[in-house]
């Protein structure tokens, strides 16, 4: 105990010299702002990150630390950290639920959870959007649904309604797959289980035909004709041709042209 006051004190000069060597010990809340915003210009983003984390840390209260807290979501989505940057976006929600930018947040969160979902080898070997965890692409949809029914007039709303087709066809696609996989084993049941949540759920996807087509061989299997020849019924009706699909239908089956560019 008699060397603790020698020891505090050590402490207590170690800091006061950590702190006089900070060279932004004497900046504002402007200054950490310019700086992360210049990093952001120079898609520095770990730096930018750092400014302003100590921007809104040092001056919570002071205008730029709101401005802070969106551009630290907006810069982790942008530094491949996902989950850190959903983290982000909720926390400005929590604080800010009325602020003029929320439709900005919801849309922010939508691309980040549609990025959780991919992995590194991803840059390598492309996989099917389908083929990922399907929460992410839920919560994906869930967000940019969000964005559309409460900020129709976003102007976000037009790329996150084409980007919730997107999702709803992979998420279609998804139980295809699943079902095809339970026709490979002969689970007839299981088969038919996954197809009808096809056709309850994502009615609209471009894997509704193949669901149906599903539904008729399990069915038929199972021995539920009747069962088999009405549905037999729907899908011819849906192969035929029909005027009642619109060109802004076909084009909104398939992601816009940007989908996969940075559109930041």
């Amino acid at each position: 105990m008699r060397y603790l006051p020698a020891l505090l004190l050590l402490v207590m000069i170690q800091a006061c010299s950590t702190f006089q060597s900070d060279p932004t010990k004497d900046w504002t809340a402007k200054d950490f702002y310019d700086e992360a915003d210049e990093a952001l210009y120079s898609n520095d983003f770990e730096t930018a990150i750092k400014h302003l984390e100590t921007l809104e840390a040092r001056f919570p209260f002071d205008p730029y630390a709101k401005q802070a807290q969106l551009n630290i979501a907006y810069s982790y989505y942008k530094f491949d950290e996902p989950d850190a940057a959903i983290s982000a976006a909720d926390r400005f929600l929590r604080l800010h639920p009325r602020d003029p930018n929320i439709d900005y947040v919801y849309y922010l969160k939508g691309m980040a959870n549609f990025k959780r979902g991919t992995g590194l080898l991803d840059n390598w070997f492309k996989r099917d959007k389908s083929e990922h965890d399907t929460e992410t692409l839920h919560n994906s949809f869930n967000d940019f649904a969000t964005l559309v029914r409460r900020y129709p007039d976003s102007k976000y709303a037009g790329d996150a309604y084409q980007r919730m087709v997107f999702l709803r066809n992979e998420l279609a696609q998804h139980e295809i797959d699943v079902a095809e996989y339970y026709l490979s084993r002969k689970a007839w049941l299981g088969a038919a289980n996954r197809a009808k949540i096809v056709i309850e759920r994502y009615e609209n996807s471009t894997s509704r035909n193949r669901a149906l087509e599903i539904l008729v061989t399990a069915y038929t299997e199972m021995g539920l004709d009747n069962l088999a020849t009405d549905t037999q019924r729907i899908l011819d009706m849906n192969q035929a041709p029909t005027s009642n699909v619109t060109e802004l239908d076909n084009a909104l089956d398939k992601p816009p042209t940007s989908w996969w560019q940075d559109i930041f």
